[in-house]
């Protein structure tokens, strides 16, 4: 195992813009960082955990995974839009249609909805998996690197928002940033699906021909 290689993907992926990332730097905004913290423990953990998980049980489940994966991207891209919408009505945190921030639980949550999460999960565990390594072992590993990297990365994202906060202390810059925000979010919901769908048909070509 690559194991800089492996710490390097990981800071990457976590850093990088992603639904994750997105949602965290709009609540930091709209809630602050206090309020945002929930979520983000949530988040960091919930992505630990599934990374653990794919690592452990891929052998057995990729044959069932493989058949259902463009349903549960499907799924997890109408969700993302979902939220954007949302995200786009929000207002500030004071006013009633501010709602109330993503919880610990739903950031657990929201990492199994989210396609970028899947493919990270999945590369890791079918990349840096070493050939002689416990599954059990390679699966806690991952998953403490996965904690100790990801998560000051995705802090950072929320502390931008709430750096962004007094910035945005308009009504009308924080519509903009909102819906903006929210754009991008539903632009990569849209994104990772079609990047799922040639590999989907790729698969179902031999069963054609």
């Amino acid at each position: 195992m690559n194991f800089v290689a492996l710490v390097t993907y990981l800071l990457v992926m976590s850093i990088t813009p992603g639904p994750n990332n997105l949602v965290l730097a709009s609540s930091g905004v709209n809630h602050g960082f206090s309020r945002t913290v929930p979520a983000l423990l949530g988040m960091s953990l919930g992505l630990s955990v599934q990374v653990g998980l794919l690592t452990v049980f891929l052998g057995g489940l990729i044959a069932v995974i493989a058949s259902v994966q463009l349903y549960l991207a499907m799924a997890g891209c109408l969700y993302l839009l979902w939220l954007s919408w949302g995200m786009a009505r929000s207002g500030p945190a004071s006013g009633e249609a501010g709602g109330a921030p993503m919880g610990f639980w739903g950031g657990v949550l929201f990492n199994w909805l989210n396609p970028k999460v899947w493919l990270m999960g999945f590369n890791i565990a079918m990349v840096f998996l070493p050939a002689k390594m416990n599954a059990w072992h390679a699966g806690l590993l991952f998953a403490a690197l996965t904690f100790v990297i990801g998560l000051p990365c995705i802090a950072l994202w929320a502390g931008s928002g709430v750096a962004a906060r007094r910035f945005l202390a308009s009504p009308r810059r924080l519509r903009v940033f909102n819906c903006g925000m929210a754009a991008m979010l539903a632009g990569t919901a849209i994104w990772l699906l079609l990047e799922m769908l040639p590999a989907q048909s790729l698969h179902a070509l031999p069963q054609m021909i």
